[in-house]
């Protein structure tokens, strides 16, 4: 099965489901759907930052701050947080995230979904998916603000971020 054909549930401004399709007719159709965040720090608090493969279905070749994607139909933010990570990451036996806040991502284009934002440590060594990530690295909080004006980042992921330093009063 394609990525375009998992199925996902749509929902509602209330993130209430309110019925399922496959990714692809969602995307194609901007429906509104579910997606996790996940800021990965190493065991000195750095970042986990990447820039997406180009054969990805949104945003390819962006840099993100973030792991994660879309949350399956039936399945529940926490556990597609802990999905996403470990796979995105290569690692198993991650620590369950920490959810931090929702929030409804729309790009004013069509683009909208419910984004749940967690944290996790990952302390084990990455070995990240090369269908999913072209680089990857860990930086500092310090880097990561430096390269918001040089990189170009996934649009979602920076939202997510500048309400994370909200959500900590910075």
């Amino acid at each position: 099965m394609s990525a375009a054909d998992e199925i996902l549930d749509i929902v509602d401004e209330n993130d209430q489901v309110i019925g399922q399709a496959p990714r692809g007719e969602v995307y194609a159709r901007g429906m509104r759907h579910r997606a996790v965040f996940v800021l990965a720090r190493d065991a000195a608090g750095r970042i986990f930052v990447h820039r997406r493969t180009a054969t990805k279905l949104v945003f390819p070749s962006l840099y993100d701050m973030f792991v994660g994607g879309v949350v399956g139909a039936g399945e529940s933010y926490d556990d597609a947080a802990l999905r996403e990570a470990e796979e995105e990451l290569g690692v198993t036996g991650l620590a369950r995230p920490e959810p931090l806040f929702k929030f409804l991502y729309d790009d004013g284009a069509g683009r909208t979904w419910w984004s749940a934002v967690y944290e996790v440590r990952c302390e084990s060594p990455v070995s990240p998916q090369v269908e999913e990530v072209a680089w990857h690295g860990f930086l500092t909080e310090g880097e990561v603000e430096r390269r918001l004006g040089e990189w170009q980042w996934v649009p979602d992921g920076t939202a997510a971020y500048e309400r994370l330093k909200e959500h900590r009063g910075g």
